[in-house]
């Protein structure tokens, strides 16, 4: 994939920017009252008590916002991204657009179409692994692949050059994040952190309550960074890109989003225990990494403030421009700071969190060690009478002999657990930790119209409800995407199917969600996971009797687990523009 071309989501992010910009505009007039009082950084006195800032306002009644060069601004209260763009960068996006919709309406035909392989199976006309590879080599070009995976990934950082700065634009502006701060509902702590970091004191500066703009602007005004916790909650375009990407990594991605004013340092040197990919959206921000402690390499929990004189040397210290990725392994030391003529604004991806070797051992040695105990009574034999008294901290030199025969037979005993090791049990528990952590899947235009989303009973005028949908046996159905569903089977030999589309964008905000299934139904489940990313027909799921395996598939299809091949709605959709515009901005939100 060359420098230039990016995958179809990377498209839908321009188009959103496109109507937001148009949509700004047209707010200016409605907000913009009112505004007569010019502030300077004059006004602004920081009194520190302890670890909280508290900001002296000097007759300042205007509103602090940010303009789409990143500029905090009094006066304007919102934005006109269009206003910012030259017209040669209008004119991409519009061929951008262009793209899509043609790319989609080639998706649809083969969509409504269906190539078929063979007879039960249809090659699904948007096809998700592909998808997520090409977000995948979007978000890492112009390194390949493989070359990433062979040479960085979980190895060595590396620092990706563009000289474009408008790559990661589509994502996320300061401009937006202030749009955010006023629509949403973003509280202190829980969403927003406001920190510092000046003459090795890191300090958090967290009041209670809402973050509305003004307050987090005058932190940022007074060098204060401004750390955006789980921005994919309220940040559509960041939401898409990690959900995508979960189907590629097989594991929950997170982000942070990073604003740090001029000439200002928001943490203490540390390291995480993530993969990190940081993409530099806007201005520029020098990093330096430092080698990992001793142990700490691939580090499994995140370290404490480090000071200047405990970290050594950097082994890499370079400056990311906008449009810039610079990507390191968990237990990397890090820390960065922002020059005096320029803010920073940067997303890092966070993926692999606890999801090591180690990891899947922690579940699988317990289990294989069950199931060892169950089958062989040798387990389950009594210790020697006296083993505490030659076997601990106070006995290390005690009785040789008895020590010497008790390490051979626990030896003995790991040797035959690994005749008891079941590695499906412990992946099936893997897989449930994942479920619970995973985003919703972010859905096409075209496959919301093909789910329960968009398809399904639909409340029409006089509220009657046209009941829509029919599931029958020459429906084609595919799951979602594959990361969503696990089926397992419990210890008490039901079967459950856990679930991850009903998820909040708000991590771990609801419990794990699940569907039992009973025993004659778990080969038509099997089949449907198998098929993935192909279409199968309901009539051919490998059970007996149509109507089990029409009832499956519609459980399954509204819980938001499957997709069908064409909507299945029966309802004529209106044709005139005003009724297409609507549509397309609803299924926009």
């Amino acid at each position: 994939m060359s420098q230039d071309t990016q995958p179809i989501s990377a498209y839908a992010m321009h188009k959103r920017k496109t109507e937001q910009s148009q949509n700004g505009s047209k707010r200016m007039k409605r907000q913009h009252v009112s505004q007569n009082i010019v502030a300077s950084n004059q006004n602004h006195n920081v009194k520190k008590t302890g670890k909280q800032i508290t900001m002296k306002k000097n007759q300042i009644n205007g509103k602090c916002t940010f303009n789409a060069a990143g500029k905090l601004k009094r006066n304007i209260v919102t934005r006109n991204l269009s206003t910012t763009k030259s017209k040669k960068g209008n004119k991409k996006n519009s061929s951008d657009i262009t793209q899509l919709k043609n790319t989609k309406k080639q998706q649809q035909s083969y969509m409504l179409n269906g190539e078929k392989n063979d007879e039960n199976k249809v090659s699904p006309p948007f096809n998700p692994i592909k998808e997520c590879m090409n977000i995948f080599e979007w978000l890492i070009c112009p390194v390949q692949v493989q070359d990433f995976l062979t040479n960085n990934f979980e190895k060595r950082p590396v620092h990706i050059q563009r000289n474009k700065p408008s790559y990661y634009l589509n994502l996320v502006s300061t401009s937006l994040l202030d749009e955010v701060l006023r629509e949403k509902n973003v509280f202190f702590t829980k969403n927003i952190d406001i920190t510092s970091y000046t003459n090795g004191v890191r300090e958090t500066h967290n009041p209670p309550g809402r973050a509305v703009a003004n307050a987090v602007w005058d932190y940022y005004m007074n060098k204060c960074s401004v750390r955006m916790l789980n921005p994919q909650t309220f940040i559509r375009e960041i939401y898409i890109l990690n959900a995508t990407l979960q189907e590629y990594f097989g594991c929950f991605v997170g982000s942070n989003l990073y604003l740090t004013p001029p000439g200002s340092q928001g943490f203490a040197p540390h390291y995480d225990d993530i993969e990190a990919f940081v993409l530099q959206v806007e201005g520029k921000k020098r990093w330096r990494l430092y080698r990992p402690p001793n142990n700490s390499y691939l580090a499994r929990y995140s370290s404490r403030n480090f000071n200047e004189s405990e970290i050594g040397e950097p082994i890499l210290d370079t400056i990311l421009q906008a449009g810039d990725l610079l990507y390191f392994p968990r237990g990397t030391i890090h820390q960065a700071e922002t020059a005096d003529d320029t803010h920073s604004l940067h997303i890092t991806l966070s993926v692999y969190q606890k999801n090591s070797w180690y990891d899947f051992l922690e579940k699988l040695l317990p289990l294989t060690l069950k199931r060892a105990a169950e089958t062989n009574y040798n387990f389950r034999t009594g210790l020697p009478f006296d083993y505490l008294r030659y076997i601990g901290t106070a006995h290390t030199s005690n009785n040789e002999k008895a020590r010497k025969n008790f390490e051979k037979k626990m030896k003995t005993f790991l040797r035959l657990l690994v005749n008891y090791v079941d590695i499906d049990d412990a992946a099936d528990l893997m897989a449930k930790s994942h479920i619970h952590d995973f985003l919703p899947p972010a859905l096409t235009l075209e496959e919301q119209e093909c789910s329960v989303a968009q398809d399904g009973d639909i409340m029409t005028k006089n509220g009657v409800v046209k009941h829509c949908v029919q599931i029958e046996c020459d429906t084609r159905v595919r799951l979602t995407r594959s990361h969503c569903i696990r089926l397992i089977k419990e210890d008490d030999g039901t079967y459950r199917i856990y679930y991850s589309t009903e998820n909040s964008k708000e991590y771990h905000e609801y419990e794990l969600q699940f569907l039992e299934v009973d025993e004659n139904l778990v080969p038509a489940v099997r089949e449907i996971i198998k098929c993935y990313p192909s279409f199968i027909r309901v009539g051919d799921l490998p059970i007996d009797y149509d109507d089990y395996k029409i009832q499956i598939v519609k459980d399954l299809w509204e819980k938001g687990l499957l997709i069908t091949d064409i909507p299945r709605c029966d309802i004529t959709r209106k044709k005139d523009k005003k009724s297409s515009k609507t549509k397309k901005k609803l299924l926009n939100r």
